[in-house]
């Protein structure tokens, strides 16, 4: 059996403008200067302590850091109840989910810097909803890139680590699955950069989902 983890924002669906439009909120409700468009997509993929901390810098204090935090989660929650702006999939994203829930040798599962409410919204508005086995989030996990996410997925899966692969678009995902020992494999279409996400260590950034179970066939000698 193989366990394909994906992580959400940036690799499964297209959050970029949710996310810029919530920190820029968040932060004029405090008060303080937005981060701008690049630094605030520099974070995602960590928890939002860990982002907010990058992006508070020297003025991150814990008060300063936890205010931050609620105002962006309730800042993307009014958004997402309004309908202003939405988290498309990635194009070719179903296509692939649909060929390897397809196989019955493969497990697939979730490794997100996402609560376990903001995955839910996300499972409701594609209908993905018993597609992934594991789901592990930054409600119950140290952030990126601490393996803790893997280990758990891998715990409740019981697939060995060689058999498992991290798909996802940020050095955070890459460098917590090289951590715990599997495969891990970027995205060219996220919001980190391609020459980054190798340099991380990637073992390969995909340019387009077409690409996604070719590569795991021939990483892992599949049959049709």
């Amino acid at each position: 059996m193989h366990l394909v983890l994906f992580d959400v924002d940036g690799t499964l669906v297209d959050s970029q403008h949710m996310i810029v439009a919530a920190m820029n909120r968040a932060f004029d409700s405090v008060g303080r200067a937005r981060p701008g468009r690049e630094a605030a997509l520099s974070v995602v993929g960590l928890s939002l302590d860990e982002a907010m901390t990058e992006l508070l810098g020297d003025e991150a204090e814990p008060t300063a850091v936890r205010d931050l935090g609620e105002a962006y989660k309730a800042s993307y929650f009014d958004l997402r109840r309004s309908g202003e702006a939405q988290e498309p999939l990635y194009p070719g994203a179903r296509a692939a989910l649909d060929a390897l829930a397809a196989r019955d040798d493969v497990l697939l599962g979730l490794a997100t810097g996402k609560s376990h409410r903001g995955i839910r919204a996300v499972l409701d508005l594609h209908d993905l909803h018993g597609r992934f086995v594991t789901v592990q989030c930054a409600d119950d996990h140290p952030s990126k890139p601490h393996p803790a996410m893997i280990h758990a997925a891998l715990s409740e899966t019981g697939v060995d680590p060689a058999r498992a692969v991290m798909l996802g678009d940020t050095i955070f995902d890459v460098t917590m699955g090289k951590a715990a020992g599997i495969v891990a494999i970027g995205v060219a279409w996220g919001y980190h950069p391609v020459e980054a996400l190798r340099e991380a260590g990637a073992a390969r950034v995909l340019d387009d989902y077409a690409e996604l179970v070719p590569d795991l066939a021939a990483r892992f000698g599949w049959t049709a």
